[in-house]
């Protein structure tokens, strides 16, 4: 007869980055966890599907080499040679609003000491004048004396902050929001300047690298999905697909139960990792104080133009555009498969609310037109395919005043914790911000399970 005491056990609500985190990080402490998700896969908002003989990603997505969190999501599932970074910085950015013709720029860096490694690149960037360039400078050296944690600075948004800064329109669309839309899914009136401050200090002003890109070169799914369940089951995580949790209890004894699918659970400690609003009809009454406040935080769409073309149209594995609706381009022909002659090209577009229900044939004659404008190649091409993918909760809405709804991890209910990139990670809604709430989750409940975590993320910036 063993002498051992049995093992706490630990149930997951949720099977995006934030929970598969969790339930990794509860399970490698020795929990005994099971994870609970009401989809058929894994990966929440960042998965694939098949079109015929495509595996399509539902949107691209990147990370940066400041991304940490997701670094280390990455290792653990053993992916990390599948989204590889690149070697330095290089953006290219096309610019078809001048009179004169298209001019291509680059946002490069060097391997000088910040701030200096961002010098050489902005003096050449040929879309901003030299008086534009030269307020770009102080802006960011008063950028990088900020604390994004301040709470004045949720109460602001971007814009204003830039305007206060001395910064042009042409420098607001050419710089501030060409990098602002893409990783905080919002233009920069609406977007917190506290939010704004943590993605331009940390990405550009923290180290010479941080702002290197990496994005995977097999499908989303490949990682979030088979890869994430292979990890899991190695950790010993019981995972139930298509397992949508209908009710959350306290029992008698101070534990919880968790119901699903015919299936009632007790466990010591649970981590709820789903929207905001499926948290707030499940959260039991006085596990916060205000938990109307969830209902607060809005979301913001992204869409993505998808054109599959009989040949190739562009020689480079993505870019940016400015002075056209499109904003940014990737090559996604290898990592979906696509057979014969022809390249597939996906069009990202964040901060979509003014197109994300227009149809597609409308979204054809918008696109197609623009994609030649930029791409002289693509001209004349057959198109073999068109399709959109729509993403209207894509992120939480980063707008001024949204610091104060997201809750931290904790509950005021022992044993209940909460997880998500809308949660308070610091971040925007961001893989990097998941993976984050995840982790905070997970450290939460061990820490009151009186097993202090020894995690790498806790040294993360």
């Amino acid at each position: 007869m063993s002498d051992e005491s049995p093992r706490p056990v630990g149930v997951v609500v949720g099977g995006g980055l934030a929970g598969v985190t969790a339930a990794l990080r509860l399970a490698d402490a020795g929990l005994d966890v099971t994870l609970l998700e009401g989809r058929p896969r894994l990966g929440g908002l960042a998965f694939s599907f098949q079109r015929g003989d495509l595996t399509v990603d539902n949107g691209q997505h990147v990370y940066l080499r400041c991304c940490t969190g997701y670094r280390w999501f990455l290792d653990r599932i053993d992916a990390a040679h599948l989204a590889p970074l690149q070697d330095r910085l290089d953006v290219p950015v096309l610019d078809v609003g001048r009179s004169a013709g298209p001019r291509l720029g680059r946002i490069r860096r060097t391997a000088l000491p910040v701030p200096l490694h961002l010098a050489g690149g902005l003096a050449a960037y040929p879309h901003l004048s030299l008086a534009e360039k030269a307020a770009v400078g102080r802006a960011a050296l008063a950028l990088g004396r900020l604390d994004p944690a301040d709470p004045e600075l949720d109460r602001i948004d971007f814009a204003t902050w830039l305007r206060r800064h001395g910064q042009s329109e042409r420098a607001i669309e050419a710089l501030w929001d060409l990098v602002g839309v893409a990783t905080l899914n919002a233009t920069a009136p609406d977007a917190s300047m506290a939010l704004a401050a943590k993605v331009f200090k940390t990405g550009l002003l923290s180290d010479p690298g941080a702002a290197d890109i990496g994005w995977a070169t097999v499908p989303l799914g490949d990682l979030h999905d088979t890869l994430a369940r292979k990890a899991l089951d190695t950790a010993g995580v019981r995972t139930e697909l298509r397992a949508k949790v209908g009710s959350l209890t306290r029992t008698e004894d101070g534990r919880w139960s968790v119901e699903s699918a015919g299936e009632r659970i007790v466990a010591d400690t649970v981590v709820l990792a789903v929207p905001q609003t499926e948290t707030h009809d499940l959260l039991p009454a006085g596990a916060l104080d205000e938990p109307e406040l969830l209902l607060d935080i809005d979301n913001a769409p992204i869409l993505n133009v998808h054109v599959i073309y009989d040949r190739k149209v562009l020689r480079r594995p993505f870019f940016a555009a400015i002075g056209s609706p499109v904003q940014w381009v990737f090559d996604r022909t290898h990592s979906s498969g696509l057979k014969g002659p022809g390249q597939y090209l996906a069009v990202s577009q964040s901060a979509a609310q003014a197109e994300i229900d227009l149809p597609v044939a409308e979204l054809r004659s918008r696109y197609l037109p623009e994609l030649e404008r930029l791409l002289p190649a693509a001209r004349g091409a057959g198109i073999r395919d068109f399709f959109v993918t729509r993403e209207r909760t894509a992120t939480f809405a980063p707008a001024p005043g949204v610091g104060r709804l997201r809750p931290g991890p904790r509950t005021r209910l022992p044993g209940l914790q909460l997880a998500g990139a809308w949660t308070d990670t610091g971040w925007p809604a961001t893989m990097e911000g998941a993976v984050r709430s995840g982790a905070a989750a997970a450290d939460a409940a061990l820490h009151d399970l009186g097993r202090p975590p020894g995690h790498p993320l806790q040294e993360a910036a």
